[in-house]
């Protein structure tokens, strides 16, 4: 049998606005998983990314967690400081191999660039005993050019060398048939990372790893080869191909859910591994029997976290009972939160088809009642104008939806608000049975997220 090393990417997708307590999540979960890497990005000088790698490496016990090195020498003594704490670390020396990318993001030609590749991959083996090279825009190189950068690489002690199809320009077969051809030789780990901008990652990855490559690099909400889809081929061709990745299969399909749920801020309504077979919560149940049932959901959350859901709960089930469905959406939307400047108090909105749609909102912050009294174009444009004055900023809505979470009359509304601010997309959930009360709790979520990040 012949196993396969998956590396995670998804907490380097700078797309993904994830607070340091989702990233960390994140990290957790991999891990529980069986991802054999867990990859971070660069982290420069900033000590708050230090500080991300250092709290991640204290929960992270068996994956390695890979830092990545790219802009000078300095970043790889960052990266070594920061995995200092790690139980497996890896520095991950990443760097342009086609002509375009490599003379405009470093300023290099192809001589220097080998110099260049000697000195930063030597002085990562120097701090640290697990050095990957990554030749990125691979299959846009001169090859010739690439097969020589992979060997000075190897030569100058990278363990493994990934080679990389960021411009999807090769179909599946060739592209196995490239990696083959240009790591003919080297006496190193090979892995590959494949974009899904065409949707056959995978099968380009199944292809490389069918014709010798070791390592395959993948993402749950990415743009590269999906986690879900990859772990799920290699569990069903294990037999016949003698294949197979560390994965907990029994967890897949669970745990990326979760994931997708962090990252995306939506509620996952659909429960994979619990039927709703009618088991119903009141507000008479206790914190034990909610952790309880969250636990049979699958989710492994920390007390200060099951706490939140409990208020979560109470607050749903003094108007209805809650079955696993709703439960589901409630630890979605009240689970892995950043603390709260601002908490709802109280609400009363009037709308008619005669009238203009007035909001008048009380939030708590700091142990203090504020209020905004606003108007707008409907319900909820008066409620947001409301929010926006208590707050003192306007904020841009780039997207709002509303889903039910279950389909009786006294269904739950799950409500979703994304705002823009700094250049950042920031997403919110509110959860109600009054769809109102859930569009004003998503839009405070996502305040609450953009206040947490600037502060």
């Amino acid at each position: 049998m012949k196993q396969i090393k998956i590396s995670d990417v998804t907490l380097c997708d700078v797309k993904n606005n994830l607070s340091f307590k989702q990233k960390l999540e994140i990290a957790r979960k991999l891990d529980r998983l069986g991802v054999d890497a867990v990859e971070l990005s660069e982290i420069g000088h900033s000590k708050a990314d230090t500080l991300l790698v250092r709290t991640i490496a204290s929960f992270v016990k068996n994956s390695v967690i890979s830092i990545g090195a790219t802009t000078s020498l300095d970043s790889i003594d960052c990266a070594a400081e920061a995995l200092s704490s790690a139980a497996h670390p890896r520095i991950r020396v990443e760097l342009p191999m086609s002509s375009s990318v490599m003379e405009y993001s470093l300023h290099k030609k192809q001589p220097k660039m080998l110099v260049y590749i000697r000195e930063m991959i030597e002085k990562a083996k120097s701090l640290c005993d697990d050095v990957e090279f990554v030749a990125l825009d691979a299959t846009r190189a001169e090859e010739e050019f690439l097969k020589e950068a992979i060997t000075v690489a190897a030569q100058s002690g990278a363990d493994e060398i990934t080679v990389c199809d960021d411009a999807a320009i090769l179909l599946p077969d060739d592209f196995a048939a490239f990696v083959q051809n240009v790591t003919a030789g080297i006496d190193a780990k090979i892995g590959v990372q494949v974009s899904d901008k065409n949707h056959v990652a995978t099968a380009a990855s199944v292809l490389a790893v069918k014709n010798g490559a070791t390592g395959v690099k993948t993402a749950v909400a990415g743009e590269v080869t999906p986690l879900r889809d990859f772990a799920a081929i290699l569990t069903s061709i294990k037999e016949n191909y003698g294949i197979y990745a560390d994965i907990r299969s029994t967890e897949l399909h669970r745990v990326i859910d979760q994931i997708e749920w962090i990252i995306s801020g939506k509620a996952n309504t659909t429960v994979r591994e619990i039927a709703d077979d009618g088991i119903k919560l009141s507000v008479n149940d206790t914190v034990d029997t909610v952790r309880d049932m969250v636990e049979k959901l699958g989710y492994d959350l920390s007390d200060e976290d099951i706490r939140k859901v409990y208020e979560e709960f109470r607050r749903i089930a003094r108007k209805k009972t809650v079955g696993v469905k709703e439960l589901d959406a409630i630890v979605a939307s009240s689970a892995l939160q950043v603390p709260s400047t601002y908490t709802l108090e109280n609400y009363v909105i009037n709308s008619g088809n005669i009238i203009t749609a007035s909001a008048q909102i009380t939030l708590n912050k700091d142990g203090k009642p504020v209020t905004g009294i606003s108007m707008g174009d409907g319900p909820i444009d008066a409620a947001f104008n409301a929010l926006d004055q208590i707050i003192g900023r306007h904020f841009e809505l780039d997207d709002f939806n509303i889903q039910t979470v279950t389909q009786e009359k006294e269904a739950m509304g799950n409500a979703l608000v994304r705002l823009r601010a700094g250049g950042k997309i920031y997403a919110g959930t509110g959860l109600s049975t009054d769809i109102i009360s859930a569009s004003i709790r998503a839009y405070v979520n996502a305040v609450n997220k953009i206040v947490y990040e600037e502060s």
